[in-house]
């Protein structure tokens, strides 16, 4: 099976790795991702996913909102708080239980570093309240990659929306998946990913999380997007 730019991204199972000595720009497209330390879940119940989430929408916000101050709100009276100025935009997450992803673009000067600060902070301070324990949460500092080629750029919107199917098989990404219906169905109930923003044609509230126009219209509509996530999930490695 061929896939435009495959021959550049051959290893789909494999992100390249790359420090972060690297300087954001403004404009500038990156990949975003971070797991707990040792491994660890960072995700253990549904209100800790519901939790990073509005954590990810208010903490995209030049001003300071604080979730203490919102002590009963649920996710939907979260996302529906006002914010200032936004520092990045954002066009795909995934959660899943040890790590998370963000494709992400530096909106204003160091954007992406507050942004990340206030968000690992945030997230840390009440997962460690809620389960009493100290110390570092997440593994280092987080990941960044310079997404500078458009190939690379689409390939992403592939790679984080499908990373969920690891749950359900893990070994798809190596040797290929074993039920098609299966994986489709769990991406389709997969509520921690934005994959229902670019699959659902009624918008539902978590895509205020997204900014789409800030990253190029790779796909028409949403059976053009759910096509393409279809031909990767199809995707046979070389073996």
């Amino acid at each position: 099976m061929s896939r435009p730019g495959l021959d550049n991204f051959r290893c789909f199972n494999k992100i390249p790795l790359m420090g972060r000595n690297l300087k954001f720009s403004v404009g500038e497209f990156y990949h975003l991702y971070s797991r707990g330390t040792e491994k660890r879940k960072i995700f253990i119940s549904d209100k800790d996913y519901e939790r990073f989430l509005a954590l990810i929408y208010v903490c995209n916000n030049t001003g300071n909102l604080h979730l203490s101050d919102y002590p009963k709100a649920n996710l939907k009276n979260l996302l529906e708080l006002e914010r200032k100025n936004q520092l990045v935009d954002i066009g795909v997450y995934c959660l899943i239980p040890n790590h998370f992803h963000i494709l992400i673009k530096e909106k204003i000067e160091n954007g992406i570093s507050i942004f990340m600060h206030k968000l690992l902070t945030a997230y840390t301070m009440y997962f460690n309240k809620k389960y009493e324990r100290t110390g570092i949460l997440f593994q280092s500092r987080f990941q960044a990659i310079h997404v500078n080629n458009d190939n690379y750029l689409k390939y992403l919107f592939a790679y984080i929306h499908l990373n969920p199917i690891k749950l359900i098989d893990r070994k798809w990404k190596e040797e290929g998946i074993r039920d098609l219906k299966k994986a489709e169905k769990f991406l389709k109930n997969y509520p921690y990913s934005s994959y229902l923003d670019y699959t659902v044609k009624d918008e539902r509230l978590n895509s205020k999380i997204l900014n789409k126009f800030a990253f190029p219209n790779y796909f028409e509509n949403q059976e053009s997007f759910i096509k393409e996530m279809r031909e990767w999930l199809n995707f046979k490695p070389l073996l």
